[in-house]
């Protein structure tokens, strides 16, 4: 019992990392920086306990390059006198982000008596597949919304106005980002991890959650389409599908693959054709689709108004090279990504920004090359997000980082423990 309440602790606090929120009844603090706080506190006594602090020269460089971008920002508001500082304080996002991250990694570490890729994406799928189930229960269970926005302020009024679905901090294109990339993880466990791939349960398990999530996660944010698409493509050409060799493990995944998305595409359908509410919310979802099927043509409301009125970009050479310093309140009327970054510090800050997510992606391509398709394809997505909207995918890299970090305190604690050994047993020398 006590375990079971300990994983019931850790997925509220992994839900508060991937979709941070604020209580109404102390709004200036957000959930992130409480575990930035803790963050803080577990890595000293980390460092306490082993008596270095190891940096690795990839995240040393993240952070020069994090430093350099802030420093750019600043710069763009600086000669622009303007106080906007969205990006120039960039340096303590990223900080808040690390820490937070080290947060959870040291806590499913202490639960767990580990932490790795496969244990993270358990706990980031259980909390999508919650905040989905959520986002149902709040739009069709009245008292359970209203308790929610009576102790949850994250901008419901505006959610209500559009008429979107929300969870519990899981909003828009941030939450369809963060589907997009646990949709991608699921898939990275399917494809590299053997343990998984011949467990029945275990391959069902996320199969179920993937469907899930790919359904009423891009009821949310039609952003997680993005994911949904990347993944698939990563599963057939990643898990030997379609090699000459194919494992046996590889077949079961393909059976089982084949076996989930029918009972999915069947259950859509029925209650797409008997739910009025599941009717609506899968016409704004797949809008796209449906177009190209009853009009041949592949649209939706938002891309027309994205090419119609948002590309926006300088209009003098200044504002293209160190930008116009300002950001905030939807100053230039536009939600891209790259128009945004470029207006605010110019191509030479927003190269930078880009330098940085290019650079976590090779690092961690070469730490774990089991999963380097995963990075790639992570690193793709970034810059095809961008198209759509300004966004900061650093969180995820942050929990990688502390996962590495964590494994090098780790073997450093057990070299320690064993030399104590020899010099307490001369035998051992």
């Amino acid at each position: 019992m006590i375990r079971f309440l300990l994983y019931i602790i850790l997925g509220v606090s992994v839900s508060f990392f991937l979709f941070p929120i604020a209580f109404t009844f102390l709004p200036s603090l957000n959930t992130k920086m409480v575990l930035a706080v803790l963050g803080v506190m577990f890595a000293g006594m980390n460092w306490l306990t082993v008596r270095e602090i190891k940096i690795s020269k990839g995240f040393l460089l993240s952070v020069i390059l994090a430093l350099l971008f802030s420093f750019i920002c600043y710069y763009s508001t600086d000669i622009n006198k303007t106080t906007d500082y969205a990006y120039a304080s960039y340096i303590l996002s990223f900080a808040v982000w690390y820490f937070g991250a080290y947060a959870i990694c040291s806590m499913i570490k202490i639960v767990h008596g580990k932490v790795d890729f496969k244990l993270v994406t358990y706990y980031v799928t259980a909390v999508c597949v919650f905040q989905c189930a959520a986002a149902l229960m709040i739009d069709n269970i009245p008292s359970f919304k209203q308790f929610v926005d009576s102790y949850v302020s994250q901008g419901q009024e505006f959610f209500d106005e559009v008429e979107r679905l929300y969870g519990i901090g899981a909003a828009l294109d941030p939450a369809g980002v963060r589907f997009t990339i646990v949709l991608l993880m699921i898939t990275a466990v399917l494809n590299n991890d053997e343990k998984v791939r011949n467990n029945a349960w275990s391959i069902s398990l996320l199969l179920i959650s993937f469907f899930f999530i790919a359904i009423i996660g891009n009821a949310i944010s039609r952003t997680t389409i993005l994911g949904l698409g990347a993944s698939l493509g990563y599963l057939l050409f990643g898990s030997s599908v379609f090699r000459k060799a194919i494992k046996q493990y590889s077949g079961k995944l393909s059976l089982l693959f084949g076996l989930f998305l029918a009972v999915a595409i069947g259950i859509s359908i029925y209650l797409y054709n008997t739910n009025i509410e599941f009717y609506d919310q899968m016409r704004f979802a797949f809008e796209g689709f449906f177009n190209y099927v009853e009009k041949g043509e592949w649209r939706t409301d938002s891309t027309d108004k994205l090419n119609r009125e948002m590309w926006v970009w300088p209009e003098d050479q200044k504002t293209w090279l160190i930008g116009s310093g300002l950001f905030d309140n939807f100053v230039y009327g536009t939600d891209i990504g790259y128009c945004r970054f470029i207006l605010y510090s110019g191509l030479i800050g927003f190269s930078v920004f880009a330098l940085l997510f290019v650079v976590n992606a090779l690092v961690f391509m070469k730490r774990h090359p089991e999963y380097w398709m995963f990075f790639l394809i992570l690193l793709v997505l970034t810059f095809i997000i961008w198209f759509k909207v300004a966004t900061d995918i650093f969180f995820i890299y942050a929990v990688f980082y502390c996962i590495d970090s964590l494994k090098v305190t780790e073997d450093i604690a057990e070299k320690e423990e064993v030399y104590e050994d020899s010099v307490l047993h001369p035998r051992y020398i």
